[in-house]
């Protein structure tokens, strides 16, 4: 599939198909721990009970280190079925620890300020459209708590045109501020190359936001 899927039983069947016919990590995103995304939200929620939220998590490794380092509220969302058991099966006993969502996040039902923490990584620069840019932030600003952090990842202004197939957007860090609005105040940014499983790198930009 090399189009961007315009709809969302296209875009469930393209992520379905990703991981199943993938090993979660042999995928271009795929590092075994999430060094960036971890130190920051560290940053910001040094209390245990913090309310967590990834968002695209995926079969990501994020949600396991965050268990090992003790936060006791992680909810995972994704729009693959697949990914998110592929998570539940690594982490065994200790996934009913954790709420996990098979949606699409510009649409699905989440409950009003509930998060302290929203985190993605590599979600946002798949939202090539202006409209659906704008569910994103609607999501993001109804479901984060006044006074939550978000911990957006994103291509850098270097960051490849297309990723698994679909077009990609790219941020440098005034871009990406602009586009979450003047409801999010940047905290602090820095740029990460991730070498992908192929050997190739990808520009990537870490963001850190409040909302007030």
């Amino acid at each position: 599939m090399t189009h961007s899927p315009d709809n969302l039983k296209d875009r469930q069947h393209h992520w379905e198909s990703v991981y199943q016919t993938k090993a979660a990590d042999t995928v271009s995103w795929y590092r075994p721990h999430l060094e960036r995304s971890l130190a920051l939200i560290e940053r910001v929620a040094p209390n245990r009970d913090t309310a967590i939220f990834d968002v695209g998590g995926g079969a990501s490794t994020l949600v396991d280190d965050l268990l090992a380092r003790g936060y006791r509220d992680l909810s995972v969302l994704d729009l693959s079925a697949e990914a998110l058991n592929m998570a539940r099966h690594r982490l065994g006993a200790s996934a009913d620890q954790v709420i996990w969502q098979v949606a699409d996040l510009l649409d699905a039902p989440l409950p009003a300020a509930r998060y302290d923490v929203w985190h993605d990584r590599a979600v946002f620069h798949f939202l090539v459209e202006a409209e659906q840019r704008a569910a994103y932030v609607r999501q993001l600003t109804h479901a984060l708590k006044p006074g939550g952090y978000a911990v957006v990842a994103t291509f850098g202004i270097a960051g490849p045109t297309k990723c698994s197939g679909l077009k990609t957007a790219h941020y440098d860090v005034p871009g990406l501020a602009q586009t979450l609005g003047d409801d999010f105040r940047l905290l602090d940014a820095l740029s990460e190359e991730h070498r992908t499983p192929s050997g190739t790198t990808q520009s990537f930009l870490y963001a850190l936001f409040q909302h007030p």
